[in-house]
Protein backbone atom coordinates (compact mmCIF):
# COMPACT_ATOMS: atom_id res chain seq x y z
CA UNK A 1 0.00 0.00 0.00
CA UNK A 2 1.35 3.47 -0.87
CA UNK A 3 2.75 5.68 1.84
CA UNK A 4 -0.13 7.85 3.15
CA UNK A 5 2.13 10.49 4.67
CA UNK A 6 1.35 12.98 1.90
CA UNK A 7 -2.42 12.54 2.10
CA UNK A 8 -4.48 15.62 2.92
CA UNK A 9 -5.88 16.13 6.41
CA UNK A 10 -9.47 15.68 5.24
CA UNK A 11 -11.48 14.22 2.38
CA UNK A 12 -14.98 15.31 1.40
CA UNK A 13 -17.71 13.28 -0.30
CA UNK A 14 -21.27 13.87 -1.37
CA UNK A 15 -22.16 10.65 0.44
CA UNK A 16 -20.46 7.98 2.51
CA UNK A 17 -22.29 4.67 2.89
CA UNK A 18 -21.67 2.39 5.87
CA UNK A 19 -22.59 -1.25 5.32
CA UNK A 20 -21.47 -3.77 2.69
CA UNK A 21 -24.61 -5.82 2.17
CA UNK A 22 -27.09 -5.62 -0.69
CA UNK A 23 -28.58 -2.37 0.67
CA UNK A 24 -25.29 -0.50 0.70
CA UNK A 25 -23.98 -1.94 -2.55
CA UNK A 26 -27.16 -1.23 -4.51
CA UNK A 27 -27.36 2.29 -3.12
CA UNK A 28 -23.68 2.85 -3.95
CA UNK A 29 -24.23 1.77 -7.55
CA UNK A 30 -27.19 4.10 -7.99
CA UNK A 31 -25.37 7.10 -6.46
CA UNK A 32 -22.21 6.47 -8.47
CA UNK A 33 -24.04 6.32 -11.78
CA UNK A 34 -26.03 9.43 -10.81
CA UNK A 35 -22.76 11.38 -10.52
CA UNK A 36 -22.32 11.50 -6.76
CA UNK A 37 -18.89 11.55 -5.17
CA UNK A 38 -19.48 8.48 -3.01
CA UNK A 39 -17.66 5.68 -1.21
CA UNK A 40 -18.76 2.68 0.83
CA UNK A 41 -17.16 1.62 4.12
CA UNK A 42 -17.61 -1.93 5.40
CA UNK A 43 -16.24 -3.56 8.53
CA UNK A 44 -16.79 -7.08 7.26
CA UNK A 45 -16.51 -8.91 3.94
CA UNK A 46 -19.20 -7.91 1.49
CA UNK A 47 -22.52 -9.68 2.01
CA UNK A 48 -21.58 -11.28 5.31
CA UNK A 49 -24.63 -11.64 7.48
CA UNK A 50 -28.17 -11.03 6.34
CA UNK A 51 -27.47 -10.72 2.59
CA UNK A 52 -25.80 -14.11 2.16
CA UNK A 53 -28.24 -15.64 4.64
CA UNK A 54 -31.13 -14.72 2.33
CA UNK A 55 -32.56 -17.28 -0.06
CA UNK A 56 -31.94 -15.12 -3.13
CA UNK A 57 -35.65 -14.77 -3.88
CA UNK A 58 -36.77 -11.86 -6.04
CA UNK A 59 -40.45 -12.16 -5.36
CA UNK A 60 -43.53 -10.14 -6.14
CA UNK A 61 -45.42 -10.63 -2.89
CA UNK A 62 -47.69 -13.52 -3.76
CA UNK A 63 -46.43 -15.46 -0.74
CA UNK A 64 -48.04 -12.73 1.38
CA UNK A 65 -51.50 -13.47 -0.05
CA UNK A 66 -52.09 -16.81 1.64
CA UNK A 67 -55.10 -15.32 3.41
CA UNK A 68 -56.73 -15.23 -0.04
CA UNK A 69 -56.62 -11.44 -0.47
CA UNK A 70 -54.15 -8.88 -1.77
CA UNK A 71 -52.62 -6.66 0.92
CA UNK A 72 -50.15 -3.79 1.29
CA UNK A 73 -47.21 -6.16 1.74
CA UNK A 74 -47.96 -7.98 -1.50
CA UNK A 75 -48.72 -4.89 -3.56
CA UNK A 76 -45.70 -2.84 -2.45
CA UNK A 77 -43.31 -5.30 -4.11
CA UNK A 78 -45.46 -6.50 -7.01
CA UNK A 79 -43.20 -4.78 -9.56
CA UNK A 80 -39.90 -6.04 -8.17
CA UNK A 81 -39.47 -9.16 -10.38
CA UNK A 82 -39.77 -7.03 -13.53
CA UNK A 83 -37.49 -4.36 -12.07
CA UNK A 84 -34.78 -6.90 -11.30
CA UNK A 85 -35.25 -8.61 -14.66
CA UNK A 86 -34.48 -5.37 -16.49
CA UNK A 87 -31.28 -5.06 -14.44
CA UNK A 88 -30.33 -8.69 -15.13
CA UNK A 89 -30.71 -7.93 -18.84
CA UNK A 90 -28.55 -4.80 -18.59
CA UNK A 91 -31.48 -2.47 -19.27
CA UNK A 92 -32.26 -1.31 -15.74
CA UNK A 93 -30.93 1.16 -13.19
CA UNK A 94 -28.13 -1.24 -12.13
CA UNK A 95 -26.19 -3.46 -14.54
CA UNK A 96 -26.57 -7.05 -13.29
CA UNK A 97 -25.61 -8.88 -16.46
CA UNK A 98 -22.91 -10.79 -14.54
CA UNK A 99 -25.38 -12.04 -11.93
CA UNK A 100 -26.41 -15.67 -12.26
CA UNK A 101 -30.07 -16.61 -12.12
CA UNK A 102 -30.63 -19.95 -10.38
CA UNK A 103 -34.28 -20.26 -11.35
CA UNK A 104 -36.66 -18.26 -13.52
CA UNK A 105 -39.61 -19.41 -11.41
CA UNK A 106 -40.60 -20.14 -7.86
CA UNK A 107 -43.29 -22.74 -7.23
CA UNK A 108 -46.05 -22.90 -4.68
CA UNK A 109 -47.73 -26.18 -3.85
CA UNK A 110 -50.10 -27.69 -1.35
CA UNK A 111 -50.19 -31.22 -0.03
CA UNK A 112 -53.98 -31.04 -0.41
CA UNK A 113 -56.42 -28.84 -2.30
CA UNK A 114 -56.96 -25.46 -0.64
CA UNK A 115 -60.34 -24.35 -1.99
CA UNK A 116 -60.38 -20.65 -1.16
CA UNK A 117 -56.76 -20.20 -2.20
CA UNK A 118 -57.25 -22.10 -5.46
CA UNK A 119 -60.12 -19.78 -6.36
CA UNK A 120 -58.05 -16.73 -5.47
CA UNK A 121 -55.08 -17.87 -7.56
CA UNK A 122 -57.45 -18.35 -10.49
CA UNK A 123 -58.92 -14.85 -10.11
CA UNK A 124 -58.19 -11.73 -12.16
CA UNK A 125 -56.50 -10.15 -9.12
CA UNK A 126 -53.36 -12.24 -9.60
CA UNK A 127 -53.56 -12.93 -13.33
CA UNK A 128 -50.09 -12.89 -14.86
CA UNK A 129 -48.46 -13.45 -11.46
CA UNK A 130 -49.59 -17.04 -10.77
CA UNK A 131 -50.13 -19.92 -13.21
CA UNK A 132 -51.39 -23.39 -12.39
CA UNK A 133 -48.90 -26.01 -13.53
CA UNK A 134 -50.27 -29.05 -15.41
CA UNK A 135 -48.83 -32.45 -14.41
CA UNK A 136 -46.67 -32.78 -17.51
CA UNK A 137 -44.88 -29.49 -16.71
CA UNK A 138 -44.07 -30.20 -13.08
CA UNK A 139 -40.41 -29.91 -12.03
CA UNK A 140 -38.59 -33.23 -11.73
CA UNK A 141 -38.87 -33.32 -7.93
CA UNK A 142 -42.69 -33.33 -8.07
CA UNK A 143 -43.16 -35.77 -10.95
CA UNK A 144 -43.23 -38.70 -8.56
CA UNK A 145 -46.62 -40.48 -8.42
CA UNK A 146 -46.69 -39.98 -4.66
CA UNK A 147 -47.01 -36.22 -5.11
CA UNK A 148 -50.60 -35.09 -4.61
CA UNK A 149 -52.08 -31.61 -4.57
CA UNK A 150 -52.07 -28.39 -6.57
CA UNK A 151 -48.96 -26.75 -8.00
CA UNK A 152 -48.60 -23.11 -9.07
CA UNK A 153 -45.77 -21.29 -10.85
CA UNK A 154 -44.95 -17.75 -9.71
CA UNK A 155 -43.18 -15.00 -11.63
CA UNK A 156 -40.65 -14.89 -8.77
CA UNK A 157 -37.08 -15.80 -9.64
CA UNK A 158 -34.04 -16.82 -7.61
CA UNK A 159 -30.58 -15.31 -8.04
CA UNK A 160 -27.19 -16.58 -6.96
CA UNK A 161 -26.28 -14.11 -4.22
CA UNK A 162 -22.47 -14.59 -4.43
CA UNK A 163 -22.55 -13.69 -8.11
CA UNK A 164 -24.76 -10.68 -7.33
CA UNK A 165 -22.18 -9.46 -4.81
CA UNK A 166 -19.33 -10.05 -7.27
CA UNK A 167 -21.26 -8.15 -9.96
CA UNK A 168 -21.90 -5.13 -7.72
CA UNK A 169 -18.32 -5.16 -6.41
CA UNK A 170 -16.98 -5.16 -9.98
CA UNK A 171 -19.30 -2.29 -10.93
CA UNK A 172 -18.07 -0.19 -8.02
CA UNK A 173 -14.57 -1.48 -7.29
CA UNK A 174 -12.89 1.92 -6.81
CA UNK A 175 -15.55 2.96 -4.30
CA UNK A 176 -15.28 0.07 -1.78
CA UNK A 177 -13.20 0.23 1.40
CA UNK A 178 -12.69 -1.99 4.43
CA UNK A 179 -12.52 -0.23 7.80
CA UNK A 180 -12.60 -1.86 11.23
CA UNK A 181 -14.35 -0.31 14.21
CA UNK A 182 -16.34 2.26 12.25
CA UNK A 183 -18.70 3.13 15.12
CA UNK A 184 -15.78 4.02 17.41
CA UNK A 185 -14.36 6.36 14.78
CA UNK A 186 -17.54 8.36 14.20
CA UNK A 187 -17.78 11.83 15.71
CA UNK A 188 -20.27 14.71 15.55
CA UNK A 189 -19.82 18.45 15.84
CA UNK A 190 -22.05 20.76 17.94
CA UNK A 191 -24.43 21.20 14.99
CA UNK A 192 -24.95 17.42 14.73
CA UNK A 193 -22.85 16.92 11.61
CA UNK A 194 -21.21 13.50 11.60
CA UNK A 195 -17.64 12.91 10.46
CA UNK A 196 -15.09 10.12 10.83
CA UNK A 197 -11.47 10.23 11.98
CA UNK A 198 -8.78 7.83 10.80
CA UNK A 199 -5.18 7.06 11.71
CA UNK A 200 -5.05 8.68 15.11
CA UNK A 201 -7.03 11.66 13.78
CA UNK A 202 -4.54 12.24 10.96
CA UNK A 203 -7.31 12.02 8.37
CA UNK A 204 -10.94 13.10 8.61
CA UNK A 205 -13.75 11.96 6.32
CA UNK A 206 -16.60 14.39 5.72
CA UNK A 207 -19.83 13.80 3.82
CA UNK A 208 -22.87 15.87 3.00
CA UNK A 209 -24.80 12.70 3.79
CA UNK A 210 -23.82 9.66 5.77
CA UNK A 211 -26.00 6.70 4.81
CA UNK A 212 -26.22 3.85 7.32
CA UNK A 213 -27.23 0.59 5.61
CA UNK A 214 -25.48 -1.83 7.96
CA UNK A 215 -28.52 -3.94 8.84
CA UNK A 216 -28.28 -5.03 12.45
CA UNK A 217 -25.16 -2.85 12.73
CA UNK A 218 -27.20 0.33 12.28
CA UNK A 219 -28.07 0.22 15.99
CA UNK A 220 -24.39 0.25 16.99
CA UNK A 221 -23.65 3.16 14.65
CA UNK A 222 -26.54 5.21 16.03
CA UNK A 223 -25.72 4.34 19.65
CA UNK A 224 -22.15 5.58 19.14
CA UNK A 225 -23.61 8.95 18.15
CA UNK A 226 -26.09 9.01 21.07
CA UNK A 227 -28.98 8.68 18.64
CA UNK A 228 -31.98 6.42 19.24
CA UNK A 229 -34.20 7.15 16.22
CA UNK A 230 -35.05 5.55 13.91
CA UNK A 231 -35.29 2.47 16.12
CA UNK A 232 -34.73 -1.10 14.98
CA UNK A 233 -36.39 -4.43 15.62
CA UNK A 234 -34.86 -7.87 15.09
CA UNK A 235 -36.85 -10.81 13.72
CA UNK A 236 -35.11 -14.05 14.73
CA UNK A 237 -35.10 -17.09 12.45
CA UNK A 238 -33.21 -20.35 12.36
CA UNK A 239 -32.92 -21.77 8.86
CA UNK A 240 -32.22 -25.42 8.16
CA UNK A 241 -29.35 -26.29 5.82
CA UNK A 242 -29.52 -29.70 4.09
CA UNK A 243 -26.41 -30.62 2.08
CA UNK A 244 -27.05 -33.56 -0.23
CA UNK A 245 -26.26 -35.15 -3.60
CA UNK A 246 -29.81 -35.69 -4.78
CA UNK A 247 -30.41 -34.61 -8.42
CA UNK A 248 -33.01 -31.98 -7.56
CA UNK A 249 -32.52 -28.23 -7.60
CA UNK A 250 -35.89 -26.95 -6.45
CA UNK A 251 -37.37 -23.59 -5.49
CA UNK A 252 -40.77 -23.50 -3.87
CA UNK A 253 -43.18 -22.78 -1.03
CA UNK A 254 -45.28 -25.50 0.53
CA UNK A 255 -48.60 -24.16 1.77
CA UNK A 256 -49.93 -25.03 5.19
CA UNK A 257 -52.74 -23.86 7.42
CA UNK A 258 -51.05 -20.53 8.29
CA UNK A 259 -50.58 -17.33 6.29
CA UNK A 260 -46.83 -18.07 6.23
CA UNK A 261 -45.65 -20.86 3.92
CA UNK A 262 -45.26 -24.12 5.81
CA UNK A 263 -41.85 -24.61 4.20
CA UNK A 264 -39.77 -22.62 1.71
CA UNK A 265 -37.01 -24.40 -0.22
CA UNK A 266 -34.24 -22.81 -2.24
CA UNK A 267 -31.35 -24.76 -3.79
CA UNK A 268 -27.76 -23.59 -3.91
CA UNK A 269 -24.74 -25.19 -5.61
CA UNK A 270 -21.72 -25.96 -3.42
CA UNK A 271 -18.06 -25.70 -4.36
CA UNK A 272 -17.61 -29.50 -4.14
CA UNK A 273 -20.61 -30.32 -6.35
CA UNK A 274 -23.11 -30.95 -3.55
CA UNK A 275 -26.43 -29.15 -3.43
CA UNK A 276 -27.75 -27.28 -0.42
CA UNK A 277 -31.45 -27.12 0.24
CA UNK A 278 -31.93 -24.02 2.34
CA UNK A 279 -35.19 -24.27 4.28
CA UNK A 280 -37.20 -21.33 5.55
CA UNK A 281 -40.86 -20.46 6.04
CA UNK A 282 -42.79 -21.40 9.17
CA UNK A 283 -40.16 -24.04 9.94
CA UNK A 284 -37.49 -21.34 10.33
CA UNK A 285 -39.78 -19.04 12.32
CA UNK A 286 -40.68 -21.78 14.80
CA UNK A 287 -37.08 -22.95 14.72
CA UNK A 288 -35.89 -19.63 16.15
CA UNK A 289 -36.97 -20.91 19.56
CA UNK A 290 -35.58 -24.44 19.16
CA UNK A 291 -32.14 -25.89 19.74
CA UNK A 292 -30.25 -26.89 16.61
CA UNK A 293 -30.93 -30.55 17.43
CA UNK A 294 -34.66 -29.94 17.80
CA UNK A 295 -34.88 -28.04 14.52
CA UNK A 296 -32.94 -30.72 12.64
CA UNK A 297 -35.29 -33.39 14.00
CA UNK A 298 -38.35 -31.33 13.04
CA UNK A 299 -36.92 -30.67 9.59
CA UNK A 300 -36.24 -34.34 8.94
CA UNK A 301 -39.82 -35.17 9.88
CA UNK A 302 -41.17 -32.45 7.60
CA UNK A 303 -39.10 -33.60 4.64
CA UNK A 304 -40.21 -37.19 5.20
CA UNK A 305 -43.87 -36.10 5.20
CA UNK A 306 -43.57 -33.92 2.10
CA UNK A 307 -41.18 -36.08 0.05
CA UNK A 308 -41.60 -39.70 1.14
CA UNK A 309 -39.96 -40.85 -2.10
CA UNK A 310 -36.63 -39.17 -1.24
CA UNK A 311 -33.85 -40.64 0.92
CA UNK A 312 -32.05 -38.07 3.08
CA UNK A 313 -30.10 -40.62 5.13
CA UNK A 314 -26.79 -39.53 3.56
CA UNK A 315 -27.56 -35.80 3.82
CA UNK A 316 -25.74 -33.47 6.17
CA UNK A 317 -28.00 -31.31 8.34
CA UNK A 318 -27.05 -28.06 10.07
CA UNK A 319 -28.77 -24.85 11.13
CA UNK A 320 -28.18 -21.16 10.54
CA UNK A 321 -29.54 -18.65 13.08
CA UNK A 322 -30.39 -15.25 11.58
CA UNK A 323 -31.62 -11.98 13.00
CA UNK A 324 -33.37 -9.95 10.31
CA UNK A 325 -33.02 -6.24 11.01
CA UNK A 326 -36.03 -4.04 10.32
CA UNK A 327 -37.29 -0.58 11.32
CA UNK A 328 -39.30 -0.76 14.52
CA UNK A 329 -43.00 -1.38 13.86
CA UNK A 330 -46.04 -1.20 16.09
CA UNK A 331 -46.81 -4.62 17.60
CA UNK A 332 -43.67 -6.01 15.96
CA UNK A 333 -45.45 -6.07 12.59
CA UNK A 334 -43.57 -6.91 9.40
CA UNK A 335 -42.65 -3.78 7.41
CA UNK A 336 -44.45 -3.57 4.08
CA UNK A 337 -41.73 -1.64 2.30
CA UNK A 338 -38.11 -0.54 2.44
CA UNK A 339 -37.30 2.23 4.92
CA UNK A 340 -35.02 5.28 4.71
CA UNK A 341 -35.34 8.25 7.06
CA UNK A 342 -33.07 10.89 8.63
CA UNK A 343 -31.57 10.11 12.02
CA UNK A 344 -33.14 12.24 14.74
CA UNK A 345 -30.72 14.84 16.11
CA UNK A 346 -28.06 14.23 13.45
CA UNK A 347 -27.85 16.80 10.67
CA UNK A 348 -26.42 14.66 7.89
CA UNK A 349 -27.36 11.00 8.47
CA UNK A 350 -29.90 8.81 6.68
CA UNK A 351 -30.70 5.35 8.05
CA UNK A 352 -32.05 2.59 5.84
CA UNK A 353 -33.21 -1.01 5.92
CA UNK A 354 -34.45 -2.74 2.75
CA UNK A 355 -36.32 -5.27 4.99
CA UNK A 356 -36.09 -7.82 2.12
CA UNK A 357 -33.48 -8.54 -0.53
CA UNK A 358 -35.99 -7.92 -3.28
CA UNK A 359 -36.63 -4.36 -2.01
CA UNK A 360 -33.02 -3.13 -2.23
CA UNK A 361 -33.90 -1.07 -5.36
CA UNK A 362 -36.80 0.54 -3.51
CA UNK A 363 -34.49 1.55 -0.67
CA UNK A 364 -32.01 3.16 -3.07
CA UNK A 365 -34.82 5.07 -4.76
CA UNK A 366 -35.97 6.42 -1.40
CA UNK A 367 -32.44 7.51 -0.51
CA UNK A 368 -31.86 9.21 -3.86
CA UNK A 369 -35.07 11.18 -3.39
CA UNK A 370 -33.70 12.62 -0.13
CA UNK A 371 -30.30 13.74 -1.45
CA UNK A 372 -29.29 17.12 -2.79
CA UNK A 373 -27.88 17.11 -6.35
CA UNK A 374 -24.28 15.91 -6.66
CA UNK A 375 -21.42 18.38 -6.33
CA UNK A 376 -19.67 19.65 -9.47
CA UNK A 377 -16.71 17.53 -10.58
CA UNK A 378 -13.36 18.51 -9.06
CA UNK A 379 -9.79 17.77 -10.05
CA UNK A 380 -8.96 16.16 -6.70
CA UNK A 381 -9.99 12.50 -6.46
CA UNK A 382 -10.86 11.58 -2.85
CA UNK A 383 -11.23 7.91 -3.82
CA UNK A 384 -7.61 7.64 -4.91
CA UNK A 385 -6.51 9.44 -1.76
CA UNK A 386 -8.62 7.24 0.49
CA UNK A 387 -7.17 4.16 -1.21
CA UNK A 388 -3.77 5.18 0.20
CA UNK A 389 -5.16 4.42 3.66
CA UNK A 390 -7.72 1.63 3.18
CA UNK A 391 -7.91 -1.56 1.13
CA UNK A 392 -10.92 -3.07 -0.60
CA UNK A 393 -13.10 -5.62 1.24
CA UNK A 394 -13.32 -9.23 0.11
CA UNK A 395 -16.59 -10.97 -0.69
CA UNK A 396 -17.80 -13.22 2.11
CA UNK A 397 -18.33 -16.96 1.50
CA UNK A 398 -21.74 -18.56 1.77
CA UNK A 399 -22.39 -19.46 5.40
CA UNK A 400 -22.48 -23.20 4.71
CA UNK A 401 -19.07 -23.05 2.99
CA UNK A 402 -17.27 -21.57 6.00
CA UNK A 403 -14.66 -23.80 7.66
CA UNK A 404 -15.05 -26.61 5.12
CA UNK A 405 -12.04 -28.35 3.64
Amino acid sequence: MPNPSKAPASLSFDALIVGGGIAGLWTLDRLRTAGYKVALLSERPLGEGQTLASQGMIHGGIKYTLSGVLNQASESIADMPDYWQRCLQGAGDVDLRQTRCLSEHFYMWSSSTVGKLSSFFASRAVRGRVDKVPPQERPALLQNPQFKGSLYRLVDRVIDVPSLLSNLAANNQRHLFQLDGIAKKLQKDPAGNVYLQLRNKALTLHAKRWIFTAGKGNAELLNALACSRPAMQLRPLQQLVVRHQLPYAFYGHCLGADTTPRLTISSHPCANGDTVWYLGGALAEKGAHMSAEQLIAAGKQELARLFPWLDFSAAEFSTLPIERAEPLQKNFARPDNAFAEPATGLANVLVGWPTKLTLAPNLANQILAQLAPPSPAQAADPLAQLAQHLSAPAIAPLPWEINRD
